[in-house]
Protein backbone atom coordinates (compact mmCIF):
# COMPACT_ATOMS: atom_id res chain seq x y z
CA UNK A 1 0.00 0.00 0.00
CA UNK A 2 1.15 3.53 -0.74
CA UNK A 3 0.67 5.99 2.08
CA UNK A 4 -1.49 8.97 1.27
CA UNK A 5 0.44 12.11 2.21
CA UNK A 6 -1.86 14.13 -0.06
CA UNK A 7 -4.66 14.27 2.51
CA UNK A 8 -2.55 16.23 4.99
CA UNK A 9 -1.65 19.88 5.35
CA UNK A 10 -2.42 22.18 2.45
CA UNK A 11 -2.66 19.44 -0.21
CA UNK A 12 -4.98 20.14 -3.11
CA UNK A 13 -5.55 16.47 -4.02
CA UNK A 14 -6.20 13.06 -2.53
CA UNK A 15 -4.48 10.06 -4.13
CA UNK A 16 -4.96 6.73 -2.38
CA UNK A 17 -3.93 3.18 -3.35
CA UNK A 18 -4.94 0.03 -1.50
CA UNK A 19 -4.32 -3.49 -2.79
CA UNK A 20 -7.35 -5.15 -1.24
CA UNK A 21 -10.08 -2.82 -2.43
CA UNK A 22 -12.70 -4.35 -4.72
CA UNK A 23 -12.84 -2.45 -8.01
CA UNK A 24 -16.60 -2.09 -7.68
CA UNK A 25 -16.32 0.22 -4.65
CA UNK A 26 -13.62 2.52 -6.05
CA UNK A 27 -16.06 5.10 -7.42
CA UNK A 28 -18.02 5.13 -4.16
CA UNK A 29 -14.85 5.66 -2.11
CA UNK A 30 -13.80 8.52 -4.39
CA UNK A 31 -17.18 10.20 -4.06
CA UNK A 32 -17.15 9.88 -0.25
CA UNK A 33 -13.67 11.42 -0.05
CA UNK A 34 -14.77 14.28 -2.29
CA UNK A 35 -17.58 14.95 0.17
CA UNK A 36 -15.14 14.86 3.12
CA UNK A 37 -12.08 16.70 1.74
CA UNK A 38 -13.56 18.48 -1.30
CA UNK A 39 -10.67 18.26 -3.73
CA UNK A 40 -9.73 16.25 -6.86
CA UNK A 41 -9.45 12.61 -5.84
CA UNK A 42 -7.88 9.47 -7.32
CA UNK A 43 -8.63 6.06 -5.79
CA UNK A 44 -6.66 3.02 -6.97
CA UNK A 45 -6.56 -0.69 -6.30
CA UNK A 46 -4.42 -3.58 -7.58
CA UNK A 47 -5.62 -5.24 -10.79
CA UNK A 48 -5.19 -8.93 -11.60
CA UNK A 49 -2.12 -8.19 -13.71
CA UNK A 50 -0.43 -6.26 -10.88
CA UNK A 51 -1.10 -2.74 -12.12
CA UNK A 52 -2.69 0.03 -10.04
CA UNK A 53 -6.06 0.84 -11.55
CA UNK A 54 -9.00 2.94 -10.48
CA UNK A 55 -11.13 6.04 -10.77
CA UNK A 56 -10.76 9.77 -10.36
CA UNK A 57 -13.38 12.37 -9.46
CA UNK A 58 -13.23 16.16 -9.57
CA UNK A 59 -14.86 19.07 -7.80
CA UNK A 60 -17.26 21.32 -9.75
CA UNK A 61 -15.51 23.63 -12.17
CA UNK A 62 -12.09 21.94 -12.25
CA UNK A 63 -10.86 19.99 -15.31
CA UNK A 64 -9.65 16.71 -13.80
CA UNK A 65 -8.94 15.13 -17.19
CA UNK A 66 -6.37 17.81 -18.01
CA UNK A 67 -4.56 17.13 -14.73
CA UNK A 68 -4.41 13.39 -15.40
CA UNK A 69 -3.29 13.98 -18.99
CA UNK A 70 -0.34 16.00 -17.67
CA UNK A 71 0.94 12.75 -16.12
CA UNK A 72 0.23 10.59 -19.20
CA UNK A 73 3.85 9.44 -19.56
CA UNK A 74 3.44 7.64 -16.21
CA UNK A 75 0.20 5.91 -17.21
CA UNK A 76 -0.51 2.70 -19.09
CA UNK A 77 -3.96 3.96 -20.07
CA UNK A 78 -6.50 6.60 -19.09
CA UNK A 79 -9.79 8.04 -20.29
CA UNK A 80 -12.74 10.08 -19.16
CA UNK A 81 -13.88 13.66 -19.13
CA UNK A 82 -13.65 16.89 -17.12
CA UNK A 83 -15.27 15.55 -13.94
CA UNK A 84 -14.45 11.82 -13.90
CA UNK A 85 -11.81 9.52 -15.32
CA UNK A 86 -10.32 6.04 -15.15
CA UNK A 87 -6.61 5.26 -15.18
CA UNK A 88 -4.07 2.44 -14.95
CA UNK A 89 -0.38 2.65 -14.10
CA UNK A 90 2.52 0.58 -12.83
CA UNK A 91 2.75 0.46 -9.05
CA UNK A 92 6.32 1.74 -9.17
CA UNK A 93 5.00 4.94 -10.74
CA UNK A 94 2.52 5.67 -7.96
CA UNK A 95 4.74 7.93 -5.89
CA UNK A 96 5.78 10.10 -8.85
CA UNK A 97 2.21 10.22 -10.16
CA UNK A 98 0.91 11.43 -6.82
CA UNK A 99 3.57 14.14 -6.60
CA UNK A 100 3.09 15.38 -10.16
CA UNK A 101 -0.70 15.23 -10.00
CA UNK A 102 -0.61 17.27 -6.78
CA UNK A 103 1.80 19.79 -8.34
CA UNK A 104 -0.29 20.27 -11.50
CA UNK A 105 -3.56 20.65 -9.58
CA UNK A 106 -1.98 23.04 -7.06
CA UNK A 107 -0.76 25.27 -9.91
CA UNK A 108 -4.02 25.29 -11.87
CA UNK A 109 -6.92 25.00 -9.45
CA UNK A 110 -8.59 28.14 -8.13
CA UNK A 111 -9.42 28.67 -4.48
CA UNK A 112 -13.09 28.98 -5.40
CA UNK A 113 -13.01 25.39 -6.68
CA UNK A 114 -12.01 24.20 -3.20
CA UNK A 115 -14.92 25.86 -1.42
CA UNK A 116 -17.88 23.48 -1.12
CA UNK A 117 -21.05 24.70 -2.77
CA UNK A 118 -24.49 23.18 -2.54
CA UNK A 119 -27.41 23.60 -4.89
CA UNK A 120 -30.76 22.89 -3.26
CA UNK A 121 -33.61 21.57 -5.41
CA UNK A 122 -36.59 21.80 -3.06
CA UNK A 123 -37.68 22.49 0.51
CA UNK A 124 -39.89 19.73 1.93
CA UNK A 125 -41.06 18.52 5.36
CA UNK A 126 -39.43 15.36 6.67
CA UNK A 127 -42.81 13.65 6.55
CA UNK A 128 -42.51 13.67 2.75
CA UNK A 129 -39.36 11.53 2.85
CA UNK A 130 -40.71 8.04 2.16
CA UNK A 131 -39.70 4.90 0.27
CA UNK A 132 -42.18 5.98 -2.40
CA UNK A 133 -40.32 9.27 -2.89
CA UNK A 134 -37.01 7.39 -3.13
CA UNK A 135 -38.41 5.04 -5.77
CA UNK A 136 -39.64 8.04 -7.75
CA UNK A 137 -36.18 9.64 -7.60
CA UNK A 138 -34.61 6.36 -8.76
CA UNK A 139 -36.11 7.00 -12.18
CA UNK A 140 -33.55 9.77 -12.69
CA UNK A 141 -30.49 7.60 -11.96
CA UNK A 142 -27.63 7.06 -12.51
CA UNK A 143 -26.47 10.11 -10.61
CA UNK A 144 -23.05 11.60 -11.21
CA UNK A 145 -21.23 14.87 -12.04
CA UNK A 146 -23.51 15.53 -15.01
CA UNK A 147 -26.67 14.36 -13.22
CA UNK A 148 -26.36 15.27 -9.56
CA UNK A 149 -28.65 13.58 -7.03
CA UNK A 150 -31.44 15.92 -5.88
CA UNK A 151 -30.78 17.84 -2.67
CA UNK A 152 -33.64 18.78 -0.33
CA UNK A 153 -33.91 21.08 2.66
CA UNK A 154 -36.03 20.59 5.77
CA UNK A 155 -36.16 23.33 8.41
CA UNK A 156 -36.51 23.31 12.19
CA UNK A 157 -36.28 19.55 12.55
CA UNK A 158 -35.78 17.99 15.96
CA UNK A 159 -32.66 15.86 16.53
CA UNK A 160 -33.40 12.72 18.54
CA UNK A 161 -30.00 11.06 18.36
CA UNK A 162 -26.44 12.00 17.43
CA UNK A 163 -23.64 9.41 17.61
CA UNK A 164 -20.09 9.51 16.18
CA UNK A 165 -19.34 6.44 14.03
CA UNK A 166 -16.64 5.16 11.67
CA UNK A 167 -12.87 5.32 11.90
CA UNK A 168 -11.86 7.82 14.60
CA UNK A 169 -15.52 8.82 14.94
CA UNK A 170 -15.33 10.97 11.81
CA UNK A 171 -18.98 10.52 10.82
CA UNK A 172 -22.30 11.06 12.58
CA UNK A 173 -25.24 8.70 12.81
CA UNK A 174 -28.40 10.72 13.42
CA UNK A 175 -32.14 10.42 13.84
CA UNK A 176 -34.81 13.09 13.48
CA UNK A 177 -38.37 13.36 14.76
CA UNK A 178 -41.33 13.47 12.40
CA UNK A 179 -44.98 14.28 13.06
CA UNK A 180 -47.19 11.19 12.94
CA UNK A 181 -44.37 9.08 11.49
CA UNK A 182 -41.43 6.97 12.58
CA UNK A 183 -38.15 8.83 13.32
CA UNK A 184 -35.94 9.17 10.27
CA UNK A 185 -32.32 8.00 10.28
CA UNK A 186 -29.45 9.89 8.70
CA UNK A 187 -25.71 9.76 8.13
CA UNK A 188 -23.39 12.79 7.99
CA UNK A 189 -20.04 11.80 6.48
CA UNK A 190 -16.99 13.66 7.77
CA UNK A 191 -19.07 15.99 9.93
CA UNK A 192 -18.22 14.85 13.44
CA UNK A 193 -17.16 18.42 14.23
CA UNK A 194 -20.84 19.34 13.99
CA UNK A 195 -21.79 17.31 17.08
CA UNK A 196 -22.27 20.35 19.33
CA UNK A 197 -24.52 21.98 16.74
CA UNK A 198 -27.04 19.16 17.15
CA UNK A 199 -27.08 19.69 20.91
CA UNK A 200 -27.63 23.45 20.82
CA UNK A 201 -31.02 25.10 20.57
CA UNK A 202 -32.71 21.96 21.83
CA UNK A 203 -31.37 19.97 18.89
CA UNK A 204 -33.49 21.91 16.38
CA UNK A 205 -31.65 22.43 13.09
CA UNK A 206 -32.06 23.05 9.36
CA UNK A 207 -30.64 20.25 7.21
CA UNK A 208 -29.81 19.80 3.53
CA UNK A 209 -29.66 16.21 2.32
CA UNK A 210 -30.04 13.66 -0.42
CA UNK A 211 -32.26 10.59 0.03
CA UNK A 212 -30.98 7.02 -0.08
CA UNK A 213 -31.83 3.53 1.09
CA UNK A 214 -29.96 1.85 3.92
CA UNK A 215 -29.79 -1.90 4.47
CA UNK A 216 -28.89 -3.08 7.98
CA UNK A 217 -29.31 -6.60 9.35
CA UNK A 218 -31.66 -7.53 6.56
CA UNK A 219 -33.91 -4.50 7.01
CA UNK A 220 -34.09 -1.81 4.34
CA UNK A 221 -35.15 1.73 5.21
CA UNK A 222 -34.99 5.19 3.74
CA UNK A 223 -32.34 7.49 5.24
CA UNK A 224 -30.87 10.94 4.74
CA UNK A 225 -27.34 11.65 3.54
CA UNK A 226 -26.66 14.98 5.23
CA UNK A 227 -24.90 17.57 3.06
CA UNK A 228 -25.14 20.64 5.28
CA UNK A 229 -26.42 21.67 8.71
CA UNK A 230 -27.47 25.02 10.13
CA UNK A 231 -28.57 25.84 13.66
Amino acid sequence: MVSDDSRAGNARTTVLFRQGWHKGVIGIVASRLIETYYRPTVILTESKDGFATGSARSVPGYDLYQAIESCSDLLESFGGHMFAAGLTLKQENLKEFRERFEKFVSETIKEEHLVPSLNVDEEIPLEDVTPELFRYLERFQPFGPDNVAPVFVSRKVKTLGCQPVGNNGMHLKLSFARHNAEPLGAIAFGQADMTDLFRENGGVVDIAYSIEMNEFRGKTSVQLNIKDIKA
